[in-house]
Parts: structure tokens; sequence; C-alpha cells
């Protein structure tokens, strides 16, 4: 199927676009695999909140990696933009999360003080001021913190984005191409696909929920990801949009500059299942109502669901096998795919072109669930 890459990414979601991108801005001969079109796995079904400070816990590794990768945002959507002459909506306009609960109020406080630690800015608002940041919240809401670094990005154009980026830097991308296994054989890495078989130099491992689906030889174990579905709404809103991203203890809502909104999203571990289901949107359409009364009035667009790569300890798995030579792992990210994108492919390239291990590898070495 043509001439060996220097090295072939498995997986063309927004994780794998970002790694070939990289790889290909450094002069690397790359190509891209995958049996969907790009981004329309997980991706696909994201919302794009780029919001570490919610996501993650003060203490949790998980929280320095997403507040690197944030840090790296703007640079990476402008040499994006610009490599591929795509636009890509991105706003940094901050997240509200509203407690409505005494318990939900002290994890605010609690937030607010590691920010402050962190000299992070941020503002604890009372009832009455999280409703003038806010006018259209229920009434139950009884405090806010708003986090002015917080911010969303299209995921699906970002992910289209990229690969055209990458394309025009070299990298190849080659669809409708199922991945079975991965062997090395003569210092090379064949790539096994219902389409043939591929030859390169290296392989990245980044098949998000379908990664530990692949075999590769060497292993007696698969990397341990599971796939966790979430279902995103897309509402046609009418009237006063929404000033930023709003954060409940059931939802999110993400304002988009087309006067649409998302609602997501839920969390349900029912395997490989990708049906929207009645339970789902229901769950989301009430748990929206709930926070901003006006939802009832918007217009139904669309559902839509994907899978995302979940690992025991919640922490993705990068790093290279400690096994298989010339295997590298980027899986697992969970609902942090596309906050953890540029630094993901910030680790990855410089580990398998310049050998150089960030400290930050440790954290997520495939290796903390056996020999892999």
């Amino acid at each position: 199927m043509g001439s060996p890459s220097d090295i072939i990414v498995v997986g063309a979601g927004i994780v794998g676009c970002a790694i070939a991108y990289e790889l290909a801005s450094r002069g690397v001969s790359v190509e891209i695999v995958d049996e969907r079109p790009v981004g329309m796995g997980a991706t696909q079904a994201s919302a794009g909140v780029l919001a570490p400070y919610i996501e993650a816990r003060e203490g949790s590794p998980l929280l320095d990696l997403t507040v690197r990768s944030l840090d790296l945002f703007d640079e990476f959507i402008q040499r994006v933009t610009e490599e591929s002459g795509l636009t890509v909506s991105y706003r940094r306009t901050g997240t509200l999360d509203v407690a409505v609960n005494d318990t939900e109020l002290h994890e605010l406080r609690e937030t607010a003080g590691m920010l402050d630690r962190r000299g992070v800015p941020a503002l604890m608002l009372d009832a009455q001021a999280v409703r003038d940041e806010e006018p259209q919240l229920a009434d139950g809401a009884i405090a806010g913190l708003l986090i002015e670094s917080h911010g969303f990005v299209a995921a699906l154009d970002l992910t289209r984005a990229l690969t055209s980026a990458a394309r025009r830097r070299g990298a190849q991308l080659i669809e409708r191409s199922r991945v079975r296994s991965i062997m090395a054989r003569d210092g090379e890495m064949i790539v096994d696909t219902n389409r043939g078989s591929l030859t390169c130099g290296a392989v990245v491992l980044c098949a998000g929920s379908w990664s530990g689906d692949i075999s590769v030889e060497g292993l007696n174990a698969t990397v341990p990801v599971r796939p966790i579905r979430g279902q995103l709404l897309h509402l046609g809103w009418s009237g006063t949009p929404l000033r930023r991203i709003t954060w409940s203890g059931r939802c999110y809502l993400v304002p988009w500059e087309d006067g649409t909104l998302l609602v997501g999203a839920t969390v349900e571990d029912a395997g490989f299942d990708e049906r929207v289901t009645v339970a789902g949107v229901q769950g989301l359409l009430e748990a929206a109502c709930a926070v901003v009364p006006r939802a009832r009035t918007a217009g139904f667009m669309s559902a839509r669901v994907g899978l995302r790569p979940a690992t025991a300890d919640d922490l993705p798995v990068i790093g290279p096998s400690a096994v298989v030579p010339n295997l590298m792992y980027a899986t697992g990210h969970y609902r942090n795919g596309v906050l953890l994108a540029p630094l993901t492919a910030k680790l990855v390239a410089d580990a398998m072109i310049d050998n150089r291990m960030d400290p930050l590898l440790e954290l997520v070495k495939p290796s903390r669930f056996g020999a892999l």
C-alpha cells in the first residue's frame, strides 16, 4: 500500500490528528489510519470545553496535565489555522460554575481557594451576584464561581484543520481502513488493516475506545481502556444567548456564536453501544431547563453520541511501550481529549523525534498497567 512512512498514527480523532500534525511539522513522514472519517469517533460528540479547573481537582495529576495544555492553546490555534487556512471557532470567555445546594457551594469554595493559591483569576459570586452575571439562571442558584481563563473550541472543526495542516506538510490520510494488528519485523513496524498491510518505522496507537481491540504482537495484554458513552444535545436557542459556558452538577451549556447551544453530557458505562437514547436526551433536557428555564423554548436540532476512552485511574496512557520497540501509546483521554490534544502532541513528538522524555510522562506511562 505504498512506500514506508516514518510513523503511522492509528486513529483520526483529535488526539491522533494533533499528533500527526505535530510530527509532520517537524519533518516526519506520517500516515493517519482510521476506519472512520476524521473526527467521527468521540470527537464528533465533544462540546470542546476547555475547563481544567472544573474537570480536575487539586492534587490530581490530571490538573497539572490539563492546565499545562490549556496554556498551549492560544499559540496552537493560531498555528493550526494559519497553516490549514481554515477558521476554527475558539473563545476564552470563561466558565460560570453554579451551585444550587450547600454541598455544591462548599465545592465551589474549595475550588476558589485552590485557584487563589495558584494565582488563577476567579470570582466567587453570591446568589444576587451570580444572577447579575447570568440573568437567565433559575431561581435555585445560590452561588457561582467565574473562572476567566476557561473557554471552548469547535472540536470537529479543529480536528479537520489539524488534518488539513498535516496534509499540507505531507502527511497522508488513509480512511476506511480498520487496523487489526501491529507487529515488529526486521527493524520495521507492520500495521495490518482490512485493506492490506502498511510498513513504517514507528507506530502511535491512539484509537480511543478501540485501542484495546488492536492486537500487538509480543504483548500478552492490551491497553486497558473502556468506552464510556457520552450523549450531547444541539439546541436552537432563541432570544438573548448565555454569556459564557454555564456549568452545573447535572450538565453544562455551551453558547455558540451562531446562536445555538450545546448541552452535555451523559456519562454511561454502556459498552460499545453508540445509540442516542430517550433516557439520555430526556435527562439532559431536564438538567438544562433546571439550570436555565429558557431552555424550554429552544428548538431541538440534534443529539450526538461518542464513546470516550476511559482508564481505571482516569488518566490518559501516553508514552512508549516497555515491551515493543517503536510503539508509542496516546489513548485513554476520557473527557479531556480536546483539552489535552496540544500537550499530548508535543509530548509524543518530543519523545519520538528528540528522545526527550518530559517528566509528565512518568504520570501517564503505559507500564503503570503492566507489561505494555
